[in-house]
């Protein structure tokens, strides 16, 4: 549970019959497959465990798979717990990502899962679309075996930044500098996205290492589905609302204690960052400089 985490739903609920304005356009309750989300494709490669409870996707070499949410969201916190592919995984990518599902000019959110050689450290990479423009990427290696046990992986997106975090450490944050004329998600819903892929012409190593088929199938697992945000289409003013918890003082900015977690990770993860790319990015980009 997040250590600055609101009342539980039950007592908010309560408490905003007499206080807030009406929540009726606010998702907020745990999940589960079969209410909120949808087989996108190959849904013989996605089994339902513990009557929903618990979702298997499935890759082998006749096909990946994937699934989405049945809504879309403006703003809020969405979080699965996910347990990876264990041992070879190389040249598989596991995805757990917020989409606006538009052509040209899409918004995105994405954590990619890169696999990898038995005995290495998963890599799980972010990156940021906004307004079309992407090119964001990070890598982290992750400091758990990420394939033994399940892990919590959630995105915070409000007015102020998005915030990626692992098992409730920051591992990235993309502050909203729309006033340094660096594009940021506004004003597009997103859905939720997850999928199974191979990918093994850039995944692992940058795709030195290819994909053996004769480790397959290989599994990856979700549950804990947990959604808070405003669910769309409902009252444009639900995502305006100030008063959603998402959007309160104390998620405008890390805390205390998220900001010495992020730079831990930063310090001792960190494999890869757009931003001191030179290669890439001769001259440093706007949003790189303003740091946390």
């Amino acid at each position: 549970m997040h250590p600055r985490r609101p009342l539980d739903l039950v007592t908010l609920a309560a408490f905003c019959v007499l206080s807030c304005s009406p929540l009726v356009s606010v998702l907020g309750r745990p999940a589960t497959f079969l209410q909120d989300f949808h087989v996108t494709w190959a849904d013989s490669h996605i089994r339902q465990i513990n009557g929903g409870a618990t979702i298997q996707l499935i890759l082998d070499q006749n096909s990946g798979c994937g699934f989405a949410s049945k809504r879309q969201y403006m703003f809020g916190r969405v979080s699965m717990k996910i347990k990876l592919v264990p041992g070879d995984s190389a040249g598989t990518v596991t995805a757990f990502y917020m989409n606006s599902n538009t052509d040209n000019v899409r918004d995105e959110l994405d954590f990619e899962f890169l696999g990898n050689r038995s005995g290495q450290p998963y890599t799980v990479q972010t990156n940021v679309y906004a307004h079309g423009k992407g090119d964001r990427e990070q890598r982290v290696n992750l400091w758990f075996d990420p394939a033994a046990d399940f892990h919590t992986y959630s995105i915070l997106w409000n007015h102020h930044h998005v915030v990626f975090y692992v098992d409730e450490m920051p591992i990235r944050v993309y502050k909203n500098n729309e006033a340094k004329g660096v594009p940021y998600p506004t004003y597009q819903p997103m859905g939720i996205y997850s999928t199974l892929w191979e990918a093994d012409d850039w995944a692992t190593r940058g795709g030195l290492e290819k994909i053996d088929w004769s480790k397959a199938p290989f599994y990856a697992y979700y549950k804990d589905f947990d959604i808070e945000g405003c669910s769309v289409p409902e009252p444009a003013s639900c995502a305006s609302d100030p008063k959603n918890w998402w959007e309160g003082a104390s998620y405008q900015q890390l805390s205390a204690v998220e900001t010495q977690r992020y730079r831990w990770v930063r310090m001792n993860h960190m494999i890869y960052d757009y931003c001191a790319d030179r290669s890439r990015y001769p001259m440093i980009p706007p949003e790189c400089e303003a740091g946390i």
